[in-house]
């Protein structure tokens, strides 16, 4: 891949510096040729006009003084003829050559001049100029002037081997840009793959059960070592994917496997009860309450490997009305669900009227959820009722007597948000984040509870793409809010 980046970038550059150099190597031998051609045009008027008043004065002499020092200061040839043909100045043209005698030809009848050739480097010697002598109605003769193009021809060669060399220069800082930029986007990529690799090498081999998605190199292609690097990221999110499954059907097989066992104490204690000791009363009653607290932490374990497990929510096969539910529903159900706990608890539930929650959201999102309306989410209503049932219990547990209890449904575009909302005790600011942490259990929650509820609620919302976040209210309290996505409306 390295080597076809270079490839690539290097033959940009190349373009990009012909596309530069070419256009200006042109600029500049035209250039010097109209210089060199506008120069020696001026030079031949001067002498026709001089060999015009040559003729009209019948004496050539200061003509020919004129045309030698030019001959001798700048070395061009020149040859003046009159109106037959007749040489009348030559300063070392030759005659007889025939680009002389066409030039020469031309000129007497008045031809206008052919536009010269553009100079290169390896261009001819000599450039022929040509002007008539007289008006455009008598012609007298004509003017050659046979100029030497090697200055030019100089000039033109260095010029171009300066843009050469800036060409090669602008080459060599590309190809060296292009080195730079193919280590610095390679390298990491390199990196990734060997870190990949590795951490593909140490985890478990996928069992044979196993079904492998479609693998990325194998769909898209692409250069050799981004086809490797895909390879190790299929074979690395097999495994594991397939270690993840297998930790959490660990949890739930363990889970399982000791309710039996418990369940047999259980039985035991229970049929112990009668022989016990009445000094020994308090202990065996401990003992079964730990018994009990044991059987409730598997139970916990048990439903947070369900709710961990993306298979345990494939909704393929299921109809969309199972797939989604009216939230405003399931919180008037949870509402006459709880009713009684929260009465024998000394609090008091409510569900927050459309008012109250334009109040307590400050009006910032769409709140018209009254009796009669609905709020579509796109959860099943026992994943949802599941997930309510977590704070409501906390509150009937730790909110504390005479604490009013909310719950607030809130739409937004996209979004239904549940939240659960009480003005009891609250946890202290420093807790806060720990609620949804496995097993965690705050200062003021007293006895009984496994830590699991809260993360196997966040656990439940996160696998269907959703949300569960604990806050603090002001200026003691609780708020737990779910948010889902919407679903639409049936």
């Amino acid at each position: 891949m390295r080597r076809r980046l270079l490839v690539a970038l290097t033959l940009f550059a190349a373009i990009a510096v012909l596309g530069f150099a070419v256009p200006l190597s042109l600029t500049v031998a035209t250039s010097r040729t109209q210089q060199l051609v506008l120069a020696r045009s001026g030079d031949a008027d001067r002498f026709a006009t001089l060999a015009d008043n040559a003729v009209t004065a019948g004496d050539s002499r200061a003509l020919a003084d004129e045309v030698l020092r030019y001959h001798e200061l700048y070395g061009d040839n020149v040859l003046v003829v009159d109106a037959t043909g007749a040489t009348t100045v030559n300063a070392g043209a030759d005659v007889d050559d025939a680009g002389v005698i066409a030039a020469v030809a031309a000129a007497r009848r008045n031809q206008r001049p052919h536009a010269a050739d553009k100079l290169t480097p390896w261009g001819a010697p000599t450039m022929l100029v040509a002007r008539p002598v007289g008006t455009g109605v008598q012609v007298n003769g004509a003017v050659v002037i046979e100029a030497s193009t090697a200055r030019a021809r100089g000039d033109i060669a260095r010029t171009w081997a300066m843009i050469v060399l800036g060409g090669v220069v602008a080459m060599g800082l590309f190809v060296l840009l292009a080195v730079t930029i193919g280590r610095w986007v390679l390298r990491p990529l390199a990196a990734l793959s060997h870190g990949v690799a590795e951490l593909t090498a140490t985890l478990p081999k996928p069992r044979a059960d196993t079904v492998a998605p479609v693998s990325i190199a194998g769909r898209y292609g692409g250069p050799p070592e981004m086809r490797a690097l895909a390879e190790s990221f299929d074979a690395m999110a097999l495994a594991v994917a397939d270690s993840a499954d297998a930790q959490r059907q660990l949890v739930a097989d363990t889970a399982h496997a000791m309710r039996n066992p418990l369940a047999a104490l259980t039985i035991r204690l229970d049929s112990l009860e009668p022989a016990i000791p009445a000094r020994a009363v308090g202990t065996f009653r401990s003992a079964g309450a730990e018994v009990d607290r044991l059987t409730a932490l598997l139970d916990g374990l048990l439903s947070l490997a369900v709710a961990e497990t993306p298979a345990a929510f494939d909704v393929t096969h299921a109809t969309e009305g199972e797939n989604q539910c009216d939230a405003v529903q399931v919180v008037a159900d949870r509402f006459d669900a709880w009713c009684s706990a929260f009465e024998a608890a000394g609090q008091e539930l409510r569900v927050a009227p459309a008012a109250a929650r334009a109040a307590t959201l400050g009006g910032a999102v769409d709140t018209g959820n009254a009796a009669g309306e609905h709020a579509e989410v796109a959860v099943p209503a026992d994943v949802l009722a599941q997930m309510l049932d977590v704070p409501l219990s906390n509150a009937t547990r730790y909110a504390g007597a005479g604490a009013r209890v909310e719950l607030i449904v809130t739409t937004e575009p996209g979004w239904v948000t549940v939240t659960v909302r009480d003005d009891g005790v609250g946890v202290p600011p420093a807790e806060i984040d720990k609620l949804t942490t496995r097993f965690f259990r705050g200062s003021s929650a007293g006895t009984g509870g496994s830590g699991l509820g809260l993360p196997i609620a966040a656990a439940l919302a996160q696998a269907r793409g959703g949300v569960l976040t604990v806050a603090a209210v002001r200026p003691h309290g609780l708020a737990v809010t779910v948010r889902l996505p919407a679903a639409e409306a049936r």
